[in-house]
């Protein structure tokens, strides 16, 4: 007598998940079970015409263009705050060196010190 071997899918869906522990865990746990279930669909043939289409959309060249732009709109972001605080630090070391400064110079710099 041959048996049949179990395929993951089915022991996943029998096999109780824990629930995350913070919102963002739960919502990964949640869009794991949906993809899985949309592979499913998508491999049995019951898949939606908006499940197909999402899937569809997702490996267009358009997708792929519009996240290449936003990893790059990010990095430019990042780029732009790493800018910004370092001009920030540069101001700070101009006004340190400015108040020494006024401190060697003759009847000065005592009381402009905060």
């Amino acid at each position: 007598m041959v048996r049949k071997a179990k395929t993951s899918s089915s022991t996943d869906s029998s096999r109780p998940m824990r629930p995350g522990l913070t919102p963002e865990a739960r919502e990964g746990q949640m869009i794991s079970l949906a993809i899985d279930l949309a592979e499913k669909q998508l491999r049995e043939g019951t898949a939606s015409s908006q499940v197909i289409t999402h899937f569809l959309k997702l490996g267009s060249t358009k997708e792929r263009l519009e996240k290449e732009i936003l990893a790059k709109q990010k990095d430019l972001i990042e780029a732009k705050t790493k800018s910004y605080r370092s001009s920030e630090e540069m101001k700070e070391l101009y006004e340190e060196a400015l108040n020494a400064m006024r401190r060697y110079q003759p009847g000065g710099g005592v009381e402009d010190e905060d």
